[in-house]
């Protein structure tokens, strides 16, 4: 496995268990009410901030474990890496057409919110299941 295709993998989890994190606290909180009336801005922020660090520290916590790994990117890193990023991107962009027609719609700032996270979640777990199944088979010959 090379050094990219470890460090999709990670960032495939960590989105994953990050959002499952934050989901469970939500749900956690809302104790019967109403889920708009939950306050979820702080943990969205650590939520998000603590998925950007383990990130991190896996990532080096797997350098560390291999320190003769190669790091260098070849043609085939650039070209997955490119497609993962590709695939993933609809996500954003159906996330911030959602989260401006919910704006206009003056929806609860909670749901906004949401929708934008959740969508961002989703490009990442598109973006990485692709370069993980990518790294397994191989790129698509257009």
């Amino acid at each position: 496995m090379t050094h990219e295709e470890k460090r999709a993998w990670i960032r495939l989890a960590v989105a994953v268990l990050g959002y499952a994190a934050y989901v469970a606290v939500i749900a956690s909180r809302a104790d019967g009410r109403p889920l708009a009336s939950v306050p979820y801005a702080g943990i969205l922020l650590w939520t998000v901030g603590g998925a950007i660090v383990a990130s991190i520290v896996a990532e080096i916590v797997m350098a560390a474990g291999n320190p003769r790994a190669s790091r260098l990117k070849d043609d085939r890193d650039r070209e997955i890496g490119r497609l993962g990023e590709h695939v993933g991107q609809s996500f954003v962009v159906i996330g911030a057409v959602a989260a401006m027609l919910m704006a206009m719609g003056e929806w609860a700032p909670f749901w906004i919110a949401n929708v934008i996270y959740l969508c961002f979640v989703l490009s990442a777990v598109l973006g990485g299941i692709t370069k993980v199944v990518v790294y397994r088979r191989s790129l698509p010959a257009w």
